[in-house]
């Protein structure tokens, strides 16, 4: 047996945490996935797993060993792909981090088309608002809406991406003469606790001026949608993304404030860590989604 197959049934093993999810997972018996690692120990002399009935854990060489074997198994696999990219469908797993905010909104489309239009390709989608190490948690790619920053990961960009900050017109009657920015500062918002600077907005002036505004508020919750809602139900002023506010605003159910001071320089990206052999499935998920606001944005 090769070293090869040795490593993937250690890995298969830590990341199904245990002999008999991987052996549920892979389709291989307990027994065989035991040989395998055992082997695989003992031709490195060092052991990797400790194993008891009830716990399972790995060595401090197993953690070693775990993040290079990966990383390794996962370039060899990439290369197969570009190899074979041209001859086959999309197969195996992606797995995809995302933000709740853009799953949960109609964007999250996006990625059910993808699926759809992938049907031998296992799609896990994992929505969450934090930024998730992708290479520590196993991530092939992620959508992040971010001003992008250096992070030594490849990013490109699949959309633009703007928020309003938007009231309804009962709610602006009681605060008038809102005539810059700063005069937020006495007014109240609803505050969404996902967003990372929650207690400040930040502005551009004519100049390229940055400058901050401080926000209060006695509703906080940590979701646009909510948020949405609570600014149109006059609780407040709202920040909220343009693909989460755009029918209320285009309706006239909510009206927008200061949109020449907001910044432009977020948008949606798709990061993925850099590789000597970028996965096919990877960079046909990127292309996808580029494509796909393209026509739908």
């Amino acid at each position: 047996m090769d070293t090869l197959t040795r490593i993937r049934a250690f890995i298969d093993v830590v990341e199904a945490e245990g002999f008999s999810a991987a052996a549920r997972k892979t389709g291989r018996s307990k027994a065989l996935l035991s040989k395998y690692v055992r082997e695989l120990e003992d031709e490195l002399g060092a052991l990797l797993l400790n194993r008891t009935t009830r716990q399972f854990s790995m060595t401090e060489a197993g953690h070693t060993y775990y993040r290079t074997a990966s990383d390794i198994l996962k370039e060899i696999d990439n290369l197969a792909d570009l190899v074979r990219e041209n001859n086959q469908q999309l197969k195996g797993r992606l797995r995809v981090s995302v933000p709740r905010t853009f799953v949960d909104a109609e964007v999250g489309q996006s990625l059910i088309d993808f699926a759809k239009e992938n049907p031998d390709l296992a799609l896990e989608i994992a929505a969450d608002d934090r930024f998730v190490d992708l290479i520590e948690e196993g991530f092939d790619v992620a959508v992040r809406i971010t001003k992008l920053e250096d992070s030594g990961m490849i990013a490109r960009k699949i959309s633009d991406f703007r928020v309003h900050l938007c009231a309804t017109q009962e709610f602006l009657d009681r605060y008038p003469a809102l005539e810059h920015p700063t005069d937020l500062a006495r007014v109240p918002f609803i505050i969404d606790s996902n967003n990372r600077s929650q207690g400040n907005i930040r502005f551009v002036d004519a100049d390229s001026t940055t400058f901050n505004v401080a926000i209060t508020g006695t509703l906080e919750v940590n979701s646009p949608h909510a948020t949405l809602r609570a600014a149109l139900n006059s609780l407040g002023v709202a920040v909220v993304p343009d693909f989460i506010g755009r029918k209320a605003i285009e309706s006239g159910q909510l009206l927008t404030l200061f949109n020449d001071y907001l910044p432009t320089d977020r948008g949606i990206y798709a990061v993925y860590p850099h590789r000597r052999y970028l996965p096919a499935k990877v960079r046909m998920f990127v292309d996808y989604l580029h494509n796909w606001f393209r026509k739908n944005g």
